[in-house]
């Protein structure tokens, strides 16, 4: 017998497949929120593959961005325990609706006088900011989707990457559903 998802698509059993799901989540601004959330994830064995979490307009509510794997029913299945959770106001699975995500990352990368120009014109071709630099090193800043990151730091890996900080995934949904 078929279920339906909460989208309103018809699920066949033994037809889901994984797929990665952005889960928006709002929550009241208290102490423990995040931890209570990451052992829902931990206690049920489902990973978290980017987890992003920040202060709202409103001071009392902050916005979790969680990025996991899974078919239809296990996300299912985390979306109604995340709704039973105390602190918990709102969680919208975005993945079936239009949205805009961003990460931002971090990147030094060693360099000499004679690759320097070479990792300039990398950073330049993926919009990306120097906000640091020494005689040895360059650290630059990007943001973009998770593509963007992943193929700036695959360009420049060949020139040896240092250290890289990533904040994970920040989403919302999209309000404008027209043509440009």
């Amino acid at each position: 017998m078929a279920s339906t998802h909460a989208n309103g698509r018809r699920l066949v059993p033994g037809t889901e497949q994984k797929r990665r799901h952005t889960i928006s989540i709002l929550v009241e601004n208290r102490f423990n929120a995040l931890s209570r959330i990451a052992g829902l994830f931990s206690a049920k064995g489902y990973n978290i593959d980017s987890l992003s979490v920040g202060p709202t307009e409103d001071e009392s509510v902050s916005r979790m961005t969680i990025v996991t794997e899974g078919d239809d029913p296990i996300i299912e299945q985390i979306t109604k325990q995340l709704h039973k959770l105390i602190d918990t106001i709102k969680v919208v699975d975005l993945t079936f609706d239009n949205f805009v995500e961003r990460e931002l990352v971090l990147l030094k990368i060693q360099t000499t006088t004679q690759t320097r120009s070479e990792i300039m014109q990398v950073a330049e071709i993926f919009r990306a900011k120097v906000v640091d630099i020494s005689p040895r090193t360059l650290t630059l800043e990007a943001t973009g989707s998770k593509q963007k990151v992943d193929a700036i730091i695959k360009m420049l890996k060949q020139f040896g990457i240092k250290e890289i900080a990533r904040t994970g995934q920040v989403a919302l949904k999209r309000e404008f559903h027209g043509e440009v």
